[in-house]
């Protein structure tokens, strides 16, 4: 394979600045002038690939791209790992995951796990039984592998987690930014408009982005109808992810390209606890199993019998093992979070005053 200069494949959000040109003028003074805006952050994570013998134009290369590309759009990829470990240090507001060559993760994977926006680290090689002696001593790598379909499956769960994970939570319950986000969404929900053209005006801003998989744009558009709101909501496809972004970040832009999916998802639950409402226990729980920040879990422990908001869509289950097993517990082996579970007590009869809809 040629060795060549490092490259981005995928170049997208917070990280993508605007190309500049730099002028200098008579007077020696030199003026930055920018050719294109910067691109919207759509998602929660993003993917990097670190090989330094990595050949785009390599048949192989470009089926395990392919591949990766179904489980998370945006991907950059990198031969010279200080370029790499620049761009990870500059990324903010999301969480990075990474794919290493086996010879290079053993240079600087115990140098840049301490990195917070770092998630988890895949080392993809041909010899795994020798850098497993060193991969296994490090908390953020998953696994070492030798094909590519096992980093999709295992790539795919963590992104799930990492989903759950960065919802939106205050601990302080005059959250102005709250408060402004449930007036934003309560606007929406009274908001008549064609669904059809909300739909194409949605497809169209994933794309121009480009931090959404084509073929799951292609997907909403031309399914979207075929089935539930609360089915897009949990199924493995941008929707979630996208949402749970512009909620958590305030982007008004991304809340109001989603108002008609906010809207539908509203009211399929509110339809469900119509029809659910006479079958309810009186009270029962509910757990949610997720993980949390070190500075998050901080603030939650000084809120101790205080008021706390989730801002989102929120999933639970009644079954308090599978909350702890799938979410809870792997939370608590990522060096950055700590593994939370919520148990929620549920009066229907205090809920049903509310406004808020609950559903199973």
């Amino acid at each position: 394979m040629s060795k060549q200069k490092s490259t981005t494949t995928v170049i997208s959000g917070a990280a993508a600045m605007p190309s500049t040109t730099t002028i200098t003028n008579a007077n020696n003074r030199a003026a930055v002038v920018l050719s294109r805006p910067m691109r919207r952050v759509l998602q929660n994570f993003r993917l990097l690939w670190l090989d330094a013998k990595l050949d785009e134009s390599n048949d192989d290369f470009k089926k395990s791209f392919r591949r990766l590309r179904r489980v998370v759009a945006s991907i950059e990829t990198f031969t010279d790992a200080q370029e790499c470990i620049d761009f990870l240090s500059a990324v903010t507001n999301q969480k990075v995951f990474m794919i290493v060559s086996g010879s290079l993760g053993q240079k600087i994977v115990t140098d840049i796990e301490t990195i917070p926006q770092l998630e988890s680290v895949y080392v993809f090689c041909r010899n795994q039984s020798y850098h497993e002696q060193w991969a296994n001593k490090v908390p953020k790598v998953k696994g070492v592998y030798t094909k590519i379909k096992p980093i999709c499956k295992a790539l795919q769960i963590d992104l799930e987690n990492c989903d759950r994970a960065m919802i939106s939570i205050s601990f302080n319950g005059r959250d102005p930014l709250f408060m402004y986000t449930q007036l934003l969404k309560e606007a929406l929900l009274e908001v008549e408009d064609d669904d059809v053209k909300s739909i194409k005006d949605l497809v169209e801003y994933c794309r121009l982005q480009n931090d959404v998989d084509e073929d799951e744009i292609k997907k909403v558009q031309r399914e979207y109808r075929n089935q539930t709101p609360v089915w897009w909501y949990t199924a493995p496809y941008f929707m979630y992810s996208m949402l749970n972004r512009g909620l958590r970040e305030m982007d008004v832009d991304i809340i109001l390209k989603m108002g008609f999916f906010i809207r539908h998802l509203h009211q399929h639950i509110t339809e469900l606890h119509r029809e659910q409402k006479a079958s309810m226990p009186a009270k029962f729980q509910v757990f949610r199993g997720q993980g949390l920040s070190i500075e998050d879990f901080e603030k939650m422990k000084k809120t101790k019998g205080g008021l706390m908001s989730f801002n989102n869509f929120l999933s639970t289950s009644r079954n308090r093992q599978i909350s702890i097993n799938n979410f809870a517990r792997p939370a608590a082996f990522n060096t950055n979070s700590v593994g939370i579970l919520f148990i929620m007590n549920i009066d229907t009869a205090i809920c049903t005053k509310s406004s808020t809809p609950f559903a199973e």
